[in-house]
């Protein structure tokens, strides 16, 4: 039986977006130009992973805080990127300092305008937590403390890496739901709704019984996917 969204819904589902404003407004176009004609209930959820490695980080933010679609309910879920990040901005934590500039977040630094000169020493990680701290917009860090975990609609559950098998979902961890891999992408296990959920990287969207990813690389490939959901229909942007 096909999962299925309730009647007179639809719904719009964006991958990771990594600093690629440039995709995310043609995604938003695409959007626009979809729901035309459509007088349901309408949802866009994102699935993290808004910052880094694309050269504009704060840009992105910037432009989720506006409200482009106004009809719409919005659902803004945790990367683990963004986890990164305000694990280093609120508990100083330069012990993830290194990990974070090497997966990306240097390029999330430079979109602040924090001074950069290649690669940062230990010595130098306390500067450059002073100067985001001062860059960084109380828009934005509400925005990035405020993101929420997972969201359910209908027979889907929407997250930004997977589930921890045989957990129930309201039972599920915040680590397993922000960094998961393979023990969730290697299970053919139902687990009591469709997933839906980014963070490994696939050349098309994994269509399988159990789950479906949508991060396409958009950071490295310039593709940014969207999925739209209705009744028991489902098609990509």
């Amino acid at each position: 039986m096909s999962p299925c969204l309730p009647d007179n819904h639809r719904l719009y589902c964006i991958g990771d977006i990594h600093g690629r404003l440039d995709l995310l407004r043609t995604v938003h176009q695409k959007i626009a130009d979809d729901v035309i004609g459509f007088d349901g209930h309408k949802t866009i959820v994102y699935l993290g992973d808004y910052i880094d490695r694309g050269m504009e980080s704060k840009e992105t933010l910037e432009f989720l805080l506006t409200d482009h679609f106004p009809d719409f309910k919005k659902v803004f879920l945790l990367g683990n990127h963004e986890q990164v990040l305000l694990q280093f901005v609120l508990n100083n934590d330069t012990s993830i300092a290194n990990t974070w500039f090497q997966f990306g977040g240097l390029s999330t630094l430079i979109s602040y305008g924090v001074g950069i000169r290649g690669i940062p020493t230990l010595k130098e990680i306390p500067r450059i937590h002073a100067d985001l701290i001062e860059k960084l917009p109380a828009t934005h860090l509400t925005f990035l403390q405020n993101l929420t975990l997972s969201y359910e609609l209908g027979d889907y559950f929407f997250v930004h890496a997977g589930v921890k098998p045989k957990v129930k979902l309201n039972d599920q961890q915040a680590e397993d739901l922000l960094w998961i891999r393979e023990e969730f992408l290697n299970s053919s296990l139902f687990h009591g709704k469709m997933i839906i959920h980014g963070h490994t990287v696939t050349a098309e969207p994994v269509c399988l019984p159990n789950r479906m990813g949508i991060d396409t690389g958009a950071y490295s490939t310039g593709r940014l996917t969207c999925a739209v959901f209705e009744k028991t229909h489902f098609k990509f942007l």
